[in-house]
């Protein structure tokens, strides 16, 4: 990875990485050319670990709207059980047959 190109997405990064592509930017071209690469392999692996978290986090959001729905009708299916046997019972006392 040029080194342009990390400075580019240092916007992204956390500021300890973007502060270690800044220190590896402002090393002579001998030692940058060295560096370059594992920074471009941290800067890559950074990216795509922020990538999954988002994508976790996304996941565990829908996770939990989908909850909340499932309670809502849970507590709707009871309450309909509910006034259903109250109903049959009204109409049918327990000593009736």
């Amino acid at each position: 990875m040029s080194l342009p190109r990390i400075a580019a997405v240092t916007e992204e990064l956390p500021k300890d990485v973007s502060d270690l592509a800044a220190a590896v930017a402002a090393l002579p071209a001998e030692h940058r050319s060295r560096l370059e690469p594992l920074m471009s392999r941290v800067v890559d692996s950074t990216r795509r670990r922020r990538r999954i978290l988002n994508l976790v986090q996304e996941a565990l959001s829908q996770l939990r709207l989908d909850m909340k729905y499932l309670v809502f009708d849970l507590e709707a299916t009871r309450r309909e059980r509910d006034a259903l046997r109250q109903n049959t019972e009204d109409d049918h006392p327990r000593g009736e047959n």
